[in-house]
């Protein structure tokens, strides 16, 4: 019944994200909280930070599926867990929600961001999810003891929510990359028998899947930090509650490639005002790479279209890097199988 009752608890959320969108597209436009879609030519505006709706039609999934093991079963099933992940994923995306309402550029400070994070994994501290040993790609085995829920546990919430923050910026990128670790999340925790956490990741996953069809392009509504963070922030607890830290750095290999990229570029000193990791849009739609090196993934994906189909496109963009993703999701599950992860 595992499976049967997140799929009803997935349709809840999705069809809460249905529901809830559009209206929250025509508040936000009215209201005039909007931004400039940075990838169009012209001054094409777009609603603002609807991604926090996908964020609470998936809180109220989980807490679905509880409804469901205690009215059906007769008992809640694993309360501690599931109310743990709503709790995270609502502060994190409270705490982008903020900044989004600030305005972009406007919100609040990096340090700031970073700061206020960090408490954000405190419901998983305080029910010391997870267990102390690790098994990490490369290194191995490490029994962290005490420091797992008190250190590693903030520094991978910390790190997985501003990482995910990071890879953004075209139209359905944050929610079809979300999308696609909560599949193969779920593809893993299903080969693990991880039930808990096989059936966060699809209700997560059908709230994505109801936001994408508002934010695929032409978007109609962006996700903001709150959508970000939040997602960010649950896909570290579901890695953290499963133990599946070694698949689950795999599965984030092109954040990593993101990271290193941008510091790439810091030591190239290419981040200045006005340079980002927008594309330079052109009067036929096409887009063209602001500096002459790639220095982040949606530089790079720009310039390999351009060399093999001879033309750019966001929509272009948005595919090959969520390709790149399928592919290391795949390899990850190989591995997985194999009994390497």
């Amino acid at each position: 019944m595992a499976l049967v009752y997140a799929l009803a608890s997935g349709l809840v959320a999705f069809a809460l994200v249905l529901v809830i969108e559009p209206a929250w597209i025509r508040v936000a436009r009215a209201r005039g909280l909007v931004g400039q879609d940075m990838n169009k030519p012209g001054k094409v505006m777009v609603a603002e930070a609807g991604g926090i709706w996908a964020v609470v039609a998936a809180a109220f999934g989980l807490l679905a599926l509880e409804a469901l093991y205690t009215y059906l079963e007769g008992a809640p099933y694993r309360p501690a867990e599931l109310y743990a992940l709503v709790a995270l994923l609502l502060l994190a995306s409270l705490l982008g929600f903020i900044d989004d309402i600030l305005g972009w550029k406007r919100g609040l400070p990096r340090w700031q961001r970073v700061a206020f994070m960090a408490p954000v994994s405190l419901p998983l501290v305080v029910i010391k999810a997870g267990k102390s040993t690790l098994s990490l790609p490369l290194i191995g085995t490490v029994d962290l003891g005490a420091a797992y829920p008190l250190v590693a546990v903030p520094v991978g919430v910390l790190g997985a929510a501003n990482a995910f923050n990071m890879l953004a910026g075209y139209n359905g990128l944050e929610a079809g990359m979300g999308l696609l670790l909560m599949l193969f999340t779920a593809a893993y925790a299903a080969l693990k028998g991880l039930d808990l956490v096989l059936q966060a990741a699809l209700v997560m996953a059908a709230a994505l899947l109801g936001f994408l069809r508002y934010n695929w392009y032409p978007a109609r509504v962006f996700p903001g930090n709150a959508f970000t963070y939040g997602v960010g922030a649950y896909y570290a607890a579901l890695v953290i509650l499963g133990n599946m830290e070694k698949f689950g750095l795999v599965l984030f290999t092109l954040y990593f490639v993101k990271a290193l990229l941008y510091f790439r570029g810091v030591l190239h000193g290419v981040w200045r005002p006005g340079i980002e990791d927008f594309g330079v849009p052109r009067p036929d739609g096409s887009l063209e790479p602001p500096l002459q090196g790639a220095y982040s993934l949606q530089h790079l994906a720009i310039r390999l279209l351009k060399r093999t189909r001879g033309r750019a496109t966001e929509k272009g963009v948005v595919l090959v890097i969520l390709l790149a993703q399928a592919v290391i999701g795949l390899v990850a599950l190989v591995l997985a199988l194999e009994g390497l992860l």
